[in-house]
């Protein structure tokens, strides 16, 4: 598993966590059934853009697709608004899920 497609599932899995939602609970407010969940988030199963959109957004999380030179800039912005992401955290340079500060 690459080291990008660890980086989604962690946030996948951190998000559940802080919103205080099992994979069952998860499951039933996504439609992504429990067992796939499990699965996402062990990292025995590719995830289907479909899966990740629908988890997304259960989990107030926005998928951006930016271009790499723009992460740098994107990072720091996200630091700052939100304060929530560890100094040197990785951000992806093709897409990153974050939380979606309009909920």
């Amino acid at each position: 598993m690459s080291y990008i497609t660890e980086q989604i599932l962690d946030n996948l899995r951190d998000a559940r966590i802080r919103k205080g939602f099992s994979q069952r609970e998860l499951s039933a407010r996504s439609g992504v059934p429990q067992s796939h969940i499990s699965k996402i988030e062990s990292g025995s199963v590719d995830l289907r853009v479909s899966s990740l959109i629908a988890l997304a957004r259960v989990l107030d999380l926005e998928l951006l697709v930016v271009p790499k030179k723009s992460v740098p800039a994107i990072q720091s912005i996200i630091r700052s608004s939100n304060g929530t992401h560890a100094e040197g955290e990785h951000v992806s340079p093709a897409y990153r899920l974050e939380e979606d500060n309009d909920a």
